[in-house]
């Protein structure tokens, strides 16, 4: 009999982790979003005050960086809370759908400024950030997505009037990651 419960648990043990690897990826910190959120809003605001384009750019460029830092970071420390394997199937699956976008607007941004068309970076960087944050929200909770789509609704909205990215890129780095993240926070615990 003792041989048949240790199958029996390592079967219940197997179902989980199956399940648990099927699952998607809760750890994305509503904090952290809202952090990331924060810098960009500062970022944003910094930015409007420079009066050369490589002041506008350095500025969004190091709120990338450390928005890209504090996300990852807070992912992790989520994760480890919650006892969510960093390695596993989730969290690969996610930076695999939400990495290859954030190459793209990268590769895109200096043949943009070669070009003399840096009018159109908030474009490139609202679509390529919402179609990468809408691929990995497959693998996350629903907020997730629904943020990503947001993003892309204001890279359309780009198009309208270049002269409005700025204002767009905060609305889409900064106030959606608070807003997102403060809900995230609330309704997936942290």
């Amino acid at each position: 009999m003792p041989a048949l419960q240790d199958r029996a648990l390592d079967d219940l043990r197997f179902i989980r982790e199956t399940m648990q690897a099927a699952s998607g990826f809760t750890a994305v910190s509503g904090w952290g979003q809202a952090a990331v959120g924060g810098i960009g809003v500062a970022a944003g605001l910094l930015a409007a005050r420079e009066p050369t384009l490589s002041g506008w750019l350095r500025d969004w460029l190091a709120a990338a960086v450390a928005g890209g830092a504090v996300g990852a970071l807070s992912i992790v420390l989520k994760a480890r809370r919650v006892g969510q394997p960093l390695l596993g199937g989730s969290l690969r699956k996610l930076a695999l759908a939400f990495i290859p976008a954030l190459v793209a607007g990268a590769v895109i941004t200096p043949a943009l400024l070669r070009a003399g068309a840096a009018a159109w970076l908030p474009t490139v960087w609202l679509a390529c950030y919402g179609a990468g944050v809408m691929a990995a929200g497959a693998f996350s909770v629903r907020a997730v997505p629904v943020m990503g789509a947001c993003s892309l609704v204001l890279a359309a909205a780009t198009l309208i009037d270049p002269a409005w990215g700025n204002a767009l890129l905060i609305a889409g780095f900064g106030v959606l990651h608070v807003g997102f993240g403060l809900f995230i926070a609330v309704r997936h615990g942290g």
